[in-house]
């Protein structure tokens, strides 16, 4: 699967409405700890076709930081049925991402 672009005009669709996991990664371009993390989240989105992944550029769209309270970056938030299930803050390795969708 490929990561979906998340904006506040496709999140209810992408994140809230799905019926699989979701994996949500905000970020941005000038993130030195983002772009070690953004690498793994790819991969886990070719590797895992059972959930949702998707990115969340914080300079584009600030609405859904503050909705979220993301202050640091990257967050990496787990959606399960339409509802926040997990929160990560700070680069993490690939163990650890995986085992926030578990």
């Amino acid at each position: 699967m490929s990561v979906h672009t998340i904006t506040k005009e496709n999140f209810d669709q992408l994140v809230l409405g799905s019926d699989k996991p979701v994996l949500v990664d905000f970020w941005a371009p000038w993130c030195g700890p983002c772009r070690m993390v953004s690498p793994l989240v790819d991969e886990i989105a070719q590797e895992r076709p059972d959930i949702v992944v998707g990115k969340v550029n914080v300079d584009e769209q600030p609405e859904l930081s503050m909705q979220f309270g993301v202050m640091s970056i990257p967050t990496l938030l787990v959606f399960k049925n339409g509802q926040l299930a997990q929160t990560a803050v700070g680069a993490r390795p690939k163990e650890e991402l995986l085992a926030l969708l578990d």
